[in-house]
């Protein structure tokens, strides 16, 4: 009976409605991952941080459903058609919307068409910015000293219009502090509704815009005069506004716009797969960052030469690894060859960087050699330290296209060196999350490179280079190549792995140094 079940259960499609959350990476539910990296269809609007997009599955078709210009590039209806058709073809359906989808996000019609196809679905909660972002400008929707209830409403609807589903007498009478999504277009003719209802000219506003994302800006004042400022330094949306009394906290619990890296915009260039962790500690520092992988990692050009070097690893005295992905690529193969890593013999393992050396550690490895400096010169240094490598043998694991000094240095010393070429880097044509787009209209303060590839394939995009974007690297080799092709090098990490490339970017602004 189970069998059966679950091979009828195939053919039927499923809507997910999924709280994308108000911007922020992590503030997005571990539900809402799940469903991105499982789903066949994913249909997304625009503020729905399009950097979930890199956890979808590379088959997965995504279609993008927002406004372009002001206009939607798909109405509401079209929308809904497209869910119940993917569905009814048998598809796991995403529909992510920016926020929760059921406050203020259209999806409850959009759970309605779905239960009318009768169409099975699931509704997946996500943090909405009405409370996310005045938490993330220091501002508290509650406190028992000032208020004891919190109102949302939309202000989408201009309050003149003759109908307007907005009672602001009742708001007014209400009071406590209210949160108003949608609104920025109209907040002259709101805030002049709200004073003729008789709240008080110098009740506290806030407006905070694209919270919770690293380009995040709040903007203050009073009921009076908020209109007047917004129009005054041309504050746009998306952005959400806070009337009350808890404003005033902002002064002493501002904690995100104070971060060292706060507003700075700054492009990731590793591949997909790796540029995570390099984002994930310039965000936590404020930083606004755009993914743009300019590299991707595929096997090597002749496979089979890789594996039967990996087959033969217990025959090398050494095996040398001069990356992570080199790590990645060897463990690959030597695991679908042997089910005992014990098979790996007596070989000893030498690593260069810490990265690479914790790759290694991860498939419960000792590394026998690493070197205090993160390049191929100083793993010679280290074993003619250690007594030479005359007639060891050696398999060295690399890139293809990479550096060859290493083999020669070691040959040079009487090593008897196979290179193993696990990998290599070929350029990264996608762009699923509009990162070039995005750099082109808003520019960046700052660029990084991780290894020479990333900077030659950089660029290869042959995209403009936005006025003021300072160049970082991880390192002298990366420097170098960037130098050749006629780049200035504004901060080179001391350490040259991702940490130190962070904490040379942090110190680099904390100076001041940094335009922008």
């Amino acid at each position: 009976m189970e069998s059966k079940s679950k091979s009828t259960n195939e053919n039927v499609g499923r809507c997910f409605l999924v709280g994308a959350g108000p911007g922020d990476l992590g503030l997005v539910t571990l539900r809402a991952k799940e469903c991105i990296e499982q789903a066949d269809v994913i249909v997304y609007d625009h503020l729905a941080n399009p950097e979930m997009l890199s956890w979808a599955r590379d088959d997965a078709e995504i279609i993008y459903v927002g406004k372009r210009a002001g206009e939607h590039a798909l109405g509401q209806e079209k929308i809904n058609v497209l869910l119940v058709e993917r569905a009814r073809a048998g598809k796991q359906v995403v529909r992510l919307k920016g926020g929760d989808p059921f406050v203020f996000g259209r999806g409850a019609e959009e759970a309605s068409a779905i239960v009318d196809a009768g169409i099975e679905f699931e509704i997946v909660p996500g943090i909405t910015s009405a409370i996310a972002g005045p938490a993330y400008a220091g501002i508290p929707v509650t406190h028992r000293a000032e208020n004891s209830h919190v109102t949302f409403f939309t202000g989408h609807e201009d309050p003149e219009k003759t109908g307007s589903p907005i009672d602001y007498a009742a708001l007014a009478k209400l009071g406590g502090t209210q949160v108003m999504l949608m609104g920025v277009q109209r907040l002259e003719s709101i805030a002049r509704e709200m004073l003729k209802q008789g709240v008080r000219e110098d009740l506290p506003v806030a407006l905070v815009r694209w919270a919770t994302t690293g380009r995040q800006e709040t903007l203050t004042g009073t009921l009076q005069n908020i209109a007047q400022r917004v129009a005054g330094v041309g504050f746009e949306a998306p952005a959400v506004a806070v009337f009350g009394e808890v404003v005033a906290l902002r002064e002493s619990l501002n904690w995100y716009e104070k971060r060292p890296l706060s507003g700075k915009r700054i492009v990731v260039t590793r591949t997909r797969k790796q540029a995570g962790e390099l984002s994930a500690q310039l965000r936590a520092l404020g930083a606004y960052v755009f993914e743009l992988p300019t590299i991707r990692i595929e096997p090597p050009g002749d496979l089979r030469a890789f594996a039967e070097l990996v087959q033969d690893a217990h025959s090398y005295d050494w095996i040398v690894f001069t990356s992570a992905n080199g790590v990645e690529a060897f463990f690959e193969i030597f695991f679908k060859l042997y089910d005992d890593g014990r098979e790996i013999g007596g070989a000893r393992i030498a690593a260069i960087g810490p990265a690479t050396a914790q790759r290694v550690k991860d498939f419960h490895l000792h590394v026998d050699l690493q070197p205090d400096e993160f390049v191929a010169e100083a793993v010679v240094s280290e074993f003619q330290r250690q007594g030479g490598v005359e007639n060891l043998r050696i398999l060295l694991v690399r890139a293809e296209k990479a550096r060859d000094v290493l083999a020669k240095q070691l040959s040079a010393l009487g090593a008897i060196v196979d290179e193993g070429l696990a990998y290599r880097t070929v350029p990264e044509t996608r762009d699923t999350t509009g990162a070039r787009r995005h750099l082109l209209e808003e520019g960046a303060d700052l660029i990084t490179f991780t290894s020479s590839s990333t900077v030659e394939n950089f660029l290869t995009l042959g995209l403009p280079w936005p006025e003021g974007m300072q160049v970082a690297s991880i390192g002298p080799i990366t420097s170098k190549t960037a130098r050749d092709h006629g780049l200035k090098i504004e901060i080179e990490a001391r350490r040259h792995d991702i940490g130190g490339l962070v904490e040379a970017i942090r110190e680099f602004f904390e100076k001041g140094k940094g335009h922008g």
